[in-house]
């Protein structure tokens, strides 16, 4: 049984970088949501260390914020409390919290206590990112005041006997120098925790907790082709065999000539049982004149649901199908929403599922990684870095590459486009250093001019991210010669195209698809 980090998430759009940063200290953690029982928590002892609030949206002192059972508090083990987390731990246990004169936002200088254990072998004197409206003003009884800024008068506070710490900025983010330190002065020095989790561990504990739940049971797999379904498809191929039945729905919506390679792969390479649907008429008969960009997600949900509930009563003629494999991810989770985080976008294997399933159950193994934990986890199935390491690709496919409604031609011609773009970035060396490339067809229409000729044709823009988890990304820089080619290529050889933009946005604010 591994050492284990409870990560109890206070709703924050991206409280999940902490449990990363855990992770790439070796120390294997688990998210769970603020409310889980304590009963629940307890069942987890004997491998618990330590536990990490995270921050949230909220006021601690509103009413309906999120408020754990203070009964975690008496469990005997560490917390550390991040921004809301550090906020709930003081008013919970009698402390005060209290509106700021004077927001703080962004970098600021904090003055550490380095004679406390969290702070060890840090500078008295460090820049820290800062993200609150409220704070604690006056730390609960036992508790001692071990940061604080010039507005800030409790950045940090701690009761060492009971080693219970809080602190009013983000560790996590990589605009604190220090981040990492005090994470790992909380973990291996206050927790104690070893940290020797590797990838390949877990990946046989999924293998054996997979056999287990599914049994003899028949079972369905998602397969899209990319990155996260094909690592849970082979992680179930290898948990139960040929009781795993892939379904390729060719949607129509994928990139050029993607639908051919899925299908040599897992019949090939792997010896699956794959069914390939040629279902693209379907989809663009559900999307007709649909512009709105949730309702597509939400179409193609529904959709792709329905056709696996086609295959499964199919396939339930020679015994029932009970389990539906998708390949969904923690960004995925978290970017559909939850209890106390607002909804970025709908994704379509989380809240684009339609409410009547007819599956006993849907199996996600990958729900509780991130992408490049994916990535190590196939690398440790033996599945080839050609695969693994492909950018990620979303599930509703082009359809969300294209601002507006979807049809045929517009299709094409973003296949095309997109074809040039993904080559010339490959041609250059640059594939391996860019997370993420692809091109947009833009609901825009501009005035251009061709052979002499006045044009009034489609603009395409271009979008490259360079990223570690998807839930931040910053614009790839690619140089302005391979852009120029880039650029005339497309106009020159695809139709109906006469401007090439390129995206400078970075996430946040922007997402990194436009939709």
């Amino acid at each position: 049984m591994h050492e284990l980090i409870l990560v109890m998430d206070f709703g924050g759009q991206y409280n999940q970088l902490i449990a990363r940063r855990v992770r790439d200290l070796r120390q294997y953690c688990e998210i769970i949501p603020y409310d889980t029982p304590v009963g629940a928590i307890m069942a987890k002892r004997d491998a618990l260390k330590g536990i990490i609030f995270t921050g949230g949206p909220s006021v601690a002192t509103d009413e309906g914020a999120p408020l754990a059972d203070t009964a975690v508090f008496d469990l005997g083990v560490p917390i550390l409390g991040i921004c809301y987390g550090c906020q709930f731990m003081g008013h919970a246990l009698g402390g005060a919290v209290a509106k700021a004169d004077r927001r703080e936002y962004g970098r600021a200088s904090v003055e550490f206590d380095t004679d406390s254990p969290l702070f060890k072998g840090i500078d008295r004197i460090s820049p820290a990112w800062m993200s609150h409206a409220y704070f604690v003003s006056s730390p609960p009884e036992g508790f001692a005041v071990i940061a604080k800024t010039e507005t800030c008068p409790v950045a940090a506070m701690s009761d060492d006997n009971k080693k219970l710490y809080g602190v009013q900025f983000h560790p996590e983010a990589v605009h604190t120098p220090f981040g990492n330190e005090i994470l790992k002065n909380f973990i291996f020095g206050i927790c104690g925790c070893k940290g020797d989790w590797v990838m390949s561990d877990i990946a046989g504990e999924m293998i054996r907790s997979l056999r287990e739940r599914i049994g003899g049971s028949k079972v369905l797999c998602a397969l899209s082709g990319g990155v996260d379904s094909t690592v849970a498809a082979v992680l179930v191929h290898r948990a139960v065999g040929k009781q795993l039945t892939c379904v390729f729905v060719d949607h129509g919506l994928m990139r050029l000539n993607e639908g051919d390679q899925v299908v040599d792969v897992f019949r090939g390479q792997f010896d699956m049982n794959l069914i390939r649907v040629d279902a693209g008429e379907r989809f663009l008969a559900a999307l007709s004149g649909v512009s709105d960009p949730e309702r597509k997600r939400h179409i193609i949900g529904e959709e792709f649901v329905r056709v696996f509930e086609e295959q499964a009563r199919q396939l339930g003629q020679t015994g029932p199908v009970d389990f539906l494999v998708q390949g969904t991810i923690y960004a995925d989770i978290v970017e559909s929403g939850s209890q106390k985080s607002a909804v970025i976008k709908s994704h379509h294997n989380v809240g684009g599922l339609p409410d009547a399933i007819d599956f006993k159950g849907i199996i996600e193994p990958l729900r509780s990684l991130f992408k490049d934990e994916v990535r190590a986890l196939g690398r440790s199935l033996g599945i080839p870095d050609a695969l693994v390491d492909r950018q990620p690709f979303p599930g509703p496919g082009l359809a969300i590459r294209i601002i507006g409604d979807v049809t045929r031609e517009k299709l094409d011609t973003l296949r095309q486009a997109d074809y040039i773009f993904r080559s010339e970035i490959a041609a250059a060396g640059l594939d391996k250093d860019i997370w993420q490339y692809f091109a947009v067809l833009t609901d825009l229409k501009s005035v251009g001019v061709m052979g002499d000729e006045r044009t009034y044709s489609r603009t395409i823009a271009l979008r490259a991210v360079t990223s570690r988890d998807a839930m931040t990304a910053d614009w790839a820089r690619i140089p302005f010669d391979i852009l120029e080619k880039v650029s005339v290529r497309i106009v020159n050889e695809v139709e109906n195209v006469n401007r090439v933009v390129y995206d400078i946005t970075s996430k946040p604010p922007a997402t990194i698809e436009w939709e």
